[in-house]
């Protein structure tokens, strides 16, 4: 019963849940384009736009949320880990600056570059599932319901019976890839950012609503961009089915063959609408996180004078 506020008094859970709110609210603001962009990595159906009437037009606007509860379970942790992984490893590159001031832009871009790769054991599997949900097409299926995918449980089950523990973790080599040098980027921007929109925030915390989401959305469109080749040839992978009968036979193999089929075009494909996607995304994570510490701090501080006062009295 003692646990939870106990929890929540700790920074490192306050980093925790204020994580998890960040991960919750990009994720739900983002996940319509996040569709449209995997099915453009994946195909060769056009711009955003004819991918989004294509998909409302055969399939219902609720297509594009479909595979959600996937990473919407597991968003939560995932950012939660990541931030908290995060805050801890920049102090740790940092232990001879005080606690007052803000880690050094170095230990930011290591602890962000450590937590991507560590999260990337989360997110590998979750992002495997999703994938397989988005790219299904219902309207293919209609003749055949055994083939349809009714929700994450059913994908995971199917390749477990069908590819075991590897399968599950296939992608994991190049959703590392992706995921490390990208989040230290990720963290270095969104720091140099809300300092230089708003000197001295990052000592005092006093950056406003305009500061985080300009920073946030930078940082998310900076990162995607570092990684989106990369984000292609994942999608690519975990995209197939049954190794039985896979495509590609490793991320070199997945690479060559893309490019050699369809030009180098292909490892930018779908990327204004990921650039879209991850300016509102980010910039949404980055204010929901800092807003919600702002909160748990600021009720923290609050219980503690109640409990002076109660102990007072």
């Amino acid at each position: 019963m003692d646990f939870l506020p106990e929890f929540l008094a700790s920074s490192w859970g306050k980093e925790f849940v204020a994580g998890g709110f960040g991960g919750i609210a990009g994720l739900i603001s983002g996940y319509p384009l996040d569709s449209i962009r995997v099915r453009q990595q994946n195909s060769r159906c056009g711009s955003a736009f004819n991918v989004f009437r294509h998909v409302v037009a055969t399939e219902g606007p609720l297509s594009l949320y479909r595979g959600m509860a996937a990473p919407l379970v597991s968003v939560t942790l995932q950012n939660a880990m990541v931030f908290q992984t995060y805050a801890t490893l920049s102090r740790a590159f940092d232990k001879n600056i005080p606690a007052s001031n803000p880690p050094s832009y170095k230990a930011v871009a290591l602890s962000g570059t450590a937590a991507g790769a560590i999260q990337s054991l989360i997110m590998s599997p979750v992002e495997l599932v999703k994938i397989q949900l988005q790219l299904q097409n219902k309207t293919k299926q209609c003749n055949n319901p055994s083939t349809i995918l009714k929700g994450p449980i059913d994908v995971t089950r199917r390749i477990f019976r069908q590819e075991g523990w590897i399968g599950i973790y296939r992608g994991l080599t190049v959703t590392v890839l992706r995921d490390s040098h990208s989040h230290g980027l990720y963290f270095w921007v969104y720091e140099y950012t809300k300092e230089q929109l708003h000197p001295g925030c990052r000592k005092n915390g006093h950056e406003s609503f305009q500061t985080m989401l300009l920073a946030g959305g930078l940082a998310g469109t900076v990162s995607w961009i570092s990684c989106y080749p990369i984000d292609v040839v994942k999608t690519r992978l975990q995209a197939q089915s049954e190794s039985k009968s896979s495509k590609y036979r490793g991320i070199a193999d997945c690479f060559r063959q893309s490019v050699r089929k369809e030009g180098y075009n292909v490892l930018w494909r779908g990327m204004g609408t990921t650039v879209g996607r991850a300016f509102i995304t980010n910039g949404v994570i980055f204010t929901a996180y800092e807003t919600a510490l702002r909160f748990l701090y600021r009720n923290n501080d609050n219980d503690h004078t109640n409990v002076q006062s109660e102990t007072a009295l």
